[in-house]
């Protein structure tokens, strides 16, 4: 679980730098009068909702953006445990093995 984790802050990282140029910041009390708007803006970018002036309190993202995300993260965790199952000294089952055990 360690492992995704750190994978999920790096990707959090890149994800954050790669749009903390582009992003729209708007209050807590703005988004509020203006969610229609505000929400399908978030199909072009971002959108950072501040509460009390700077403290950022959540980050809306479109629904593309998100599975995007979701998928990269998804990749990185699997290549970091192939790679773990590479390097780890447990016996190997190969697919015939594999097949047989399972019955298929």
């Amino acid at each position: 679980m360690c492992a995704a984790r750190a994978v999920w802050k790096r990707i959090a990282y890149i994800l954050y730098k790669l749009y903390a140029y582009v992003m729209n910041s708007v209050s807590m009390s703005e988004f509020r009068a203006r969610q229609s708007d505000l929400i399908a803006s978030t199909h072009r970018e971002p959108l950072v909702i501040t509460s009390r002036g700077a403290q950022r309190r959540a980050v809306v993202v479109s629904p593309e953006f998100f599975d995007r995300a979701i998928e990269a993260l998804e990749d990185q965790i699997d290549a970091q445990a192939a790679n773990e199952a590479r390097e780890s000294d447990e016996p190997r089952v190969s697919h015939r093995e594999l097949m047989a055990e399972l019955g298929l």
